[in-house]
């Protein structure tokens, strides 16, 4: 990943006691005394990368990011194997956050989030605009029904085969409905045969749908199996009950984020997050601008995506 500030460790860390028997691990890295940032992670359940805090100038920026709930070093995990996902929702991570903004003593920040983490970034925002400085998002999403449909059965028309070996992950009877509901059911399945073998052939969808260039490598946290299995319980648990979200709300809400200054990023061939969703929040959303990486798709690896994300930064330090 090109042009990413050079590798630094956290300054402080530590586990926040967030309520209904969760700690979520958080940390802040660069300069303790410099621009509050936050970062949210994608997923749901993709946990918070090293590479999330090289997207900032450490000497500009007060870094702080955090395992959403269930993720990363956040426990209980969403592998465990009598974990409860009900108190697992969109209004207990904003709440989390809050929570998280208040212990560390920050008054305002700039929130950067990218797929679910734009989601939640949204969401956030709509809420506690006073919160929030200016908003980075990428690989945007807003996780309507129409985008859920698209994402696990209209995108199936490029990726055909990939697409036929999800619908035959799960009960022949289950195939034509939602295989949302279908996944998450065999996903909360006590046999550790059956959940394993769903998470294996849900993340197999998942790194299908973002491989749009030759030579394509699969994200390595795939190949762990308690990732697999936490990820997957994680996205199709927010996605069967749309993320709490009415219907279109983060787009036509997007006017209380009038006065915040936001750097929308999407890469023009992201098949399963298509382009229309930013462009339509783009226009709802006063003093926002869109940015298109021409060569990019879903994945911030992709070519432009990690030099446009941190110039986005870098403009706002």
């Amino acid at each position: 990943m090109p042009d990413l500030y050079p590798p630094l460790e956290p300054y402080d860390s530590g586990m926040l006691d967030v309520g209904d028997g969760h700690r979520v691990y958080w940390e802040t890295c660069g300069n303790p005394v410099g621009k509050p940032a936050l970062v949210l992670h994608g997923g749901p359940g993709s946990g918070c990368s090293m590479n999330a805090r090289r997207t900032f100038d450490p000497k500009t920026y007060r870094i702080v990011l955090f395992d959403q709930r269930g993720s990363g070093r956040s426990v209980p995990h969403a592998s465990a194997p009598t974990i409860d996902l009900s108190t697992n929702t969109t209004a207990h991570l904003l709440a989390d956050i809050e929570r998280l903004r208040r212990h560390l003593g920050i008054e305002r920040w700039l929130v950067l989030g990218g797929s679910w983490g734009s989601t939640l970034a949204l969401a956030y925002a709509e809420r506690h605009p006073e919160r929030v400085t200016e908003m980075v998002l990428f690989s945007i999403a807003t996780t309507t029904a129409w985008e859920i449909e698209w994402i696990t059965r209209g995108v199936g028309a490029f990726f055909p085969e990939a697409w036929g070996r999800l619908q035959a992950g799960v009960p022949e009877a289950d195939r034509e409905g939602s295989l949302v509901e279908a996944y998450h059911r065999l996903l909360m399945h006590p046999d550790p045969a059956v959940h394993g073998k769903a998470a294996r052939d849900w993340c197999d969808w998942e790194m299908a749908i973002v491989a749009v260039h030759p030579g394509h490598k699969p994200h390595p946290r795939y190949e762990d199996p308690v990732f697999r299995l936490g990820f997957a319980r994680l996205v199709t648990h927010y996605w069967r009950h749309r993320a709490w979200l009415e219907e279109g709300a983060l787009v036509r809400d997007a006017q209380r984020l009038a006065g915040i200054p936001g750097i929308l990023i999407h890469g023009r061939l992201d098949i399963g997050g298509p382009l229309v969703t930013p462009w339509t929040l783009q226009r709802h959303w006063p003093g926002s601008e869109l940015i298109v990486v021409g060569e990019a798709g879903h994945d911030a690896r992709d070519p432009g995506m990690t030099e446009t994300i941190v110039a986005a930064t870098d403009r706002f330090a």
